[in-house]
């Protein structure tokens, strides 16, 4: 048994002394792209701004019409692992707000709620509410806190220990408590002329909407009951509210082995009483259950007294609208595709959204930008081709969004008639990039899959790599992704072929993109794994296809990628010669047990005892002992989302039966890595273990 340490500086030190081809770029330039996220716009004005990510240094840009030349507005310098978040404007426009620091990806919060601190600081870093003037200058830190909400009268709202905090966007008021709830408090949200702020209440098993009156000294809970409502709303005049209820969490135990539908009722309320009734609930059936992916029901109240909306009524992510009053929905956006990243034109008559569908071959494993109107009009393409696009958002009388494509990282782009203009030229190397093309084939139970495949020059026989995606509802795309956990492995995944490695990105059942039934099959994951079944249909695809050595085939993937790594690694060790696990799930019925619980000590227990076995047997733990292939095992130990304990857990195991592994552990990462250096540090460990391990 052989178990090697690798020490964070030698790795990266590997990343200059491997010698490599000189035709090709490093793997430091293949991870210098550009990421843009958070493509924001105000109420009104020909104004936008986004976040860029470089290499680890986050900075907020801008830029206004009519020639929207892009400006920085922040000028971070440090690969500090501080992240920037929740970008947003004033209801002036002449403002920005934005959180500095904190892991707005975790399933839960650090013992003692934390921030990360994966540059090791020796003062401890805090979650940080920024503002800066549009025009530019230094920017203002505002206070320690989350979600922060800005009034018309220059309020600043946010969460500080789960309560409702306030200062004023001039810094000149002393950041206070609000007011005082009994519940966790979360989403607040200011009404349209400030005079009134919404939040939800979280109370264990059940929610309220809640309204605070400035100078009122009792709180309204709007209609309050034993459901768990969410996602408030104000409406144009600031009168009422709409919001969502779920039932709350009570009654007989669920069957856990298998998918049940989650209903859920749309709601409107008057502000100033509470009193509240349902303007429409979903079928009680799987389809008509509540989002379970990206922001929910993403509820807006649009012109005209219509409320907006996502639902899955048809099995797919679509937008509907409904009268404010009640009444039957109406599907905008009709087809068999999903909706994403929705955004509400300046007059509020129309959506902007992005949606896998399109006049191109494959389109439905990328992205393109429409807009539909509230009238019942046709959905108007934005973009297409062979291209992505994604966040849509009105800019003056057009449209900005991102976009990129195979070789082109994300760049922010105007929509200028049929055609896109990118506002940043980028000097990455893209003349390097293969173009991954759609493959298809059908898993053993005969559920159609697809995926990308990278494929590189030379006749080979090369070595091969399956990669799989975490989540595990996501979808990787022809091109560079809009997250950037998943551009990342784009850009890896294009490091690969350039060094002679073919490359299948499988989309395996459970991901989106591909309707609902695809999304929430049965016996996935803990409850029986059957999403496995899709890998090792690729990796059986990869055996038989031209110019790939069936003998030399890996796997890498993190988090649900990594315990579908290791499930390929546990079960095929014949077909998977080696692989590379980041933060995967290796035990489902420890992670079952720490996440949910067991239920309540009472006599009805459900199915929780079959689940907890079937939970173990889909586990590549249940089978270490025909687990033979060497393994690398990533892990930063402040991972919010699989528990580190899950990697050691691992590694007792591999060690106990004599299986080959080596392990980099980075103190204080969380899941996605936030540093760069410690990017660079995983992705140069990974490119040498199964470098020597496929292609000695």
């Amino acid at each position: 048994m052989r178990r090697t340490i690798l020490a964070l500086g030698s790795a990266l030190a590997l990343a200059c002394a491997t010698p490599i081809a000189a035709a090709a770029p490093t793997l430091p330039q293949f991870l210098s792209y550009r990421f843009v996220s958070q493509l924001a716009a105000p109420q009104h004005g020909d104004r936008i701004a986004w976040i860029e990510d470089i290499k680890g240094v986050r900075n907020v840009w801008a830029a206004s019409g009519p020639g929207y030349a892009p400006r920085q507005l922040t000028h971070y310098a440090e690969d500090d692992g501080q992240e920037l978040t929740q970008l947003a404007f004033d209801p002036s426009g002449e403002h920005l707000v934005y959180v500095r620091g904190g892991d707005h990806d975790g399933n839960w919060p650090a013992e003692g709620n934390l921030a990360p601190d994966p540059a090791a600081a020796t003062d401890q870093p805090m979650v940080t509410i920024w503002t800066l003037s549009f025009a530019g200058g230094a920017p203002l830190k505002l206070a320690e806190g989350d979600s922060p909400t800005v009034s018309p009268k220059g309020e600043v709202a946010y969460i500080k220990d789960d309560q409702v905090w306030a200062t004023s966007l001039d810094a000149k008021a002393k950041p206070a408590r609000l007011l005082f709830d009994r519940g966790k408090d979360r989403a607040p949200v200011w009404s349209p002329d400030g005079r009134r702020l919404a939040f939800v209440s979280g109370r264990g098993d059940h929610a309220f909407i809640t309204v605070y009156t400035p100078g009122v000294a009792d709180l309204t809970y709007v209609a309050p009951s034993t459901g768990r409502d969410d996602d408030p709303v104000w409406s144009p005049d600031g009168t009422r509210i709409a919001f969502t209820r779920q039932p709350g969490d009570g009654g007989a135990p669920e069957p856990l082995l298998v998918t049940t539908a989650k209903p859920f009722a749309i709601w409107t309320a008057d502000a100033t009483s509470g009193v509240a009734q349902p303007v429409w609930r979903s079928p009680v059936t799987l389809d008509g259950s509540y989002p379970q992916d990206g922001d929910g029901v993403d509820l807006r109240w649009m012109a005209g007294d219509r409320l907006a909306f996502v639902a899955t009524l048809d099995g797919w992510e679509h937008l509907y609208a409904l009268p404010a009053a009640g009444g039957t929905p109406m599907l905008l956006t009709p087809g068999t595709f999903m909706v994403e990243h929705v955004a509400v034109t300046q007059d509020k008559t129309a959506l902007l959204y992005a949606a896998n569908t399109g006049g191109t071959p494959g389109d439905d494993d990328r992205r393109h930008a429409y807009r539909v109107a509230l009238d019942g009009s046709a959905p108007v393409a934005l973009s297409g081709g062979t291209g992505l696009q994604w966040s849509p958002v009105p800019a003056g009388r057009g449209v900005a969004l991102v976009a990129s494509d195979p070789q082109h990282p994300a760049a922010v782009a105007l929509v200028e008639g049929k055609a896109l203009r990118a506002l940043e030229a980028s000097d990455y190397p893209s003349d390097a990039l293969v173009t991954p093309t759609l493959v298809h084939f059908s898993a053993p139970d005969g559920l159609p899959i697809e995926g990308q495949l990278f494929t590189p020059s030379g006749k080979g026989p090369h070595p091969a790599l399956i990669f799989v995606h975490g989540g595990p509802p996501r979808q990787m795309l022809l091109g560079w992704h809009y997250m950037d956990y998943y551009a990342h492995a784009y850009a890896v995944n294009q490091y690969w072929a350039s060094r002679g490695f073919v490359v299948l990105s499988v989309n395996y059942r459970l991901g989106i993109g591909y309707g609902r039934a695809f999304e929430q099959p049965d016996h996935a994951g803990p409850a029986g794994g059957a999403e496995y079944q899709d890998v090792l249909a690729g990796a059986r695809w990869l055996q038989a296809a031209p110019g790939v050595d069936p003998k030399r085939i890996g796997i890498w993937g993190g988090s649900y990628g990594g315990y579908l790594t290791g499930m390929a690694l546990s079960r095929n060790s014949d077909v998977f010669a080696a692989g590379t696990d980041w933060h995967g799930v290796h035990d489902w019925s420890r992670t079952l047990g720490e996440e949910i619980g067991a239920p309540l000590k009472r006599y009805e227990q459900g199915d929780w005892a079959q689940l907890m076995k079937t939970a173990f047997e889909s586990s590549p733990d249940a089978m270490i002992d025909r687990w033979r292939s060497p393994v690398l095992l990533i892990q930063g130990d402040d991972d919010r989302n699989v528990r580190f304990n899950q990697t050691v857990d691992l590694a007792g195991r591999l060690t106990k039966a004599g299986v080959p592994f080596e392990e980099l552990v980075i103190p204080n990462e969380i899941h996605f890595f936030l540093r760069y250096r410690d990017l660079l540090a995983a992705d140069t460990a990974m490119a040498r273990f199964m470098t020597t391990q496929l292609k000695p």
